[in-house]
């Protein structure tokens, strides 16, 4: 058995929280891989709340889940992360997921920042189930992604031990900065 990346690892955690039915978010659609990984496994009566704020990401997004035939249980929203609640308000989610950074792809100057990020996380922690969990996967190899990275690592290591439980998994011995997944689980 080969170690997972963290990007498949954080859809082997997800796959042990995300029920049929559950209400889930991408905070970060990017190109729609996770988007699409959420909506099959909460199916057809369960909810995706997916954002981005680029054109590219809600159109590739969108013929992902034409393709697969994955639409009747996605809302694309064309808003940022820090616009959760003003988006779905109080809806209780099982999971949450964020790949911070630039979209693959796509124009690598417009990136996640550490205060519009620190505030999604905020707002997903104030409406996840327990149980429920928020994976982060920090790509931080490019100009800015550095602060956004050590920003949501202290957050989360100042999390009460009481209330959260909080994985960092991450290879130590690849060169150019590997990401790094961040797990927050609530108690």
């Amino acid at each position: 058995m080969k170690i997972p990346a963290a990007l498949k690892y954080s859809h082997v955690l997800l796959k042990q929280v995300v029920q049929r039915g559950d209400n889930v978010i991408d905070a970060t659609m990017g190109n729609g891989n996770d988007t699409a990984f959420l909506a099959k496994l909460v199916g057809d009566h369960g909810n995706v709340y997916a954002f981005d704020i680029q054109d590219q990401a809600l159109q590739k997004t969108k013929q992902r889940l034409i393709k697969s035939n994955l639409t009747k249980s996605v809302t694309l929203y064309h808003t940022g992360h820090q616009h959760i609640l003003d988006t779905i308000g109080m809806t209780s989610i099982s999971a949450a997921i964020f790949n911070l950074g630039y979209l693959p792809g796509g124009n690598k100057k417009i990136i996640t920042r550490p205060t519009t990020t620190l505030s999604a996380i905020k707002q997903c922690l104030m409406i996840l189930q327990k149980g429920g969990m928020i994976v982060l996967v920090l790509y931080y190899g490019h100009p800015g992604g550095k602060p956004e990275k050590n920003d949501v690592l202290q957050f989360a290591s100042k999390l009460n031990q009481k209330q959260y439980t909080v994985l960092k998994y991450q290879f130590i011995n690849q060169v150019n900065d590997p990401p790094i997944l961040v797990a927050i689980q609530k108690l």
